[in-house]
């Protein structure tokens, strides 16, 4: 009969002759097992590397600990990658490697009761398939920061504590508008290049939170994605589809939706038409304006 740590003992089982590098790769990692596992690695071996992904709603939904981040502080073996593509799962030992389904936590691991049904296969690390994966990972990579999973966590407390629910919700999406008047500063936070007011952090944080962004993305691909996210709002219905739509008509749609007052509706049109410059290729004529795609010309 299998044991219900099985898992986890192919895992320790592996790691424990290591003799010169170690490798964990997985979406969901939980600090403890994390702990658990480093600590089964030899202290002979000099390098364990680590690939993950960071979003509020997995954190918030208790999937993810950013606080592995404190591993790699210290233990200077240790560094910490983020991919926010990630979904295979892998753990090497030299030149040998496990790979399946199996996350780094405890039910996936078998290390609390009722563990999921798991499958972790020995491969060799030189396998074609397990390199090209290990390429990619590598090509899609950046380091983790303490700032980074202190940022997240600050997200999925707020995602906990209002019961709100980010754009993964198709329903829920429609009521996030976003708060943050001076779109560049988002992104200026989330790579923590900058740091701002309580009370501007405090409203970023809430626009990221909503956006459910995952940790570690370049400016390019930040902006993609928020892009994507700001055309699931309803009322930009029109401007996807006519590809114009007027400050009077959002604001007025805004209005119909929401029960605002003119001048809040006045204010979350100009911050939305504001992100639509800054994330998309948008630009809004003068006076009583239209937002357009493309690019004014000079």
């Amino acid at each position: 009969m299998t044991q219900p740590d099985h898992v986890w003992r192919q895992i320790a089982n592996l790691l424990k002759g290591a003799t010169a590098e170690v490798l964990l790769i997985a979406p969901f990692i939980k600090k403890a097992i994390f702990e658990e596992t480093v600590a089964s690695v030899p202290s002979s071996v000099g390098k364990i590397a680590c690939v993950t992904r960071w979003t509020p709603a997995e954190v918030a939904a208790g999937v993810s600990d950013p606080e592995i981040i404190e591993v790699a502080q210290s233990d200077e073996r240790v560094s910490i990658a983020l991919c926010p593509s990630l979904h295979a799962k892998l753990y090497g030992a030299d030149d040998r490697c496990l790979v399946g389904s199996a996350n780094l936590t405890g039910k996936a691991t078998g290390r609390v009761p009722h563990a999921n049904i798991e499958l972790l296969l020995e491969a060799p690390v030189g396998h074609p398939e397990v390199q090209r994966i290990l390429g990619q990972i590598g090509a899609r990579s950046t380091a983790a920061t303490p700032h980074a999973a202190a940022l997240v966590r600050q997200q999925a407390e707020l995602l906990k504590t209002e019961r709100v629910t980010p754009h993964t919700e198709v329903e829920a999406a429609a009521f996030w508008y976003p708060e943050t008047r001076r779109p560049e500063n988002v992104f200026a936070l989330y790579s923590g290049r900058q740091r701002f007011t309580s009370l501007v952090e405090a409203g970023i944080v809430r626009d990221l939170a909503m956006l459910d962004v995952p940790a570690g993305l370049s400016e390019e691909a930040f902006n993609v994605e928020v892009e994507s996210r700001l055309h699931t709002i309803p009322e930009l219905g029109q401007l996807i589809a006519d590809r114009r739509l007027s400050n009077v008509e959002l604001q007025c749609a805004i209005v119909e939706r929401t029960g605002d007052t003119a001048d809040q509706a006045r204010r979350t049109t100009e911050t939305l038409a504001a992100w639509l410059q800054h994330f998309g290729q948008y630009y809004t004529e003068v006076g009583s304006w239209e937002l357009r795609p493309g690019r004014e010309h000079a």
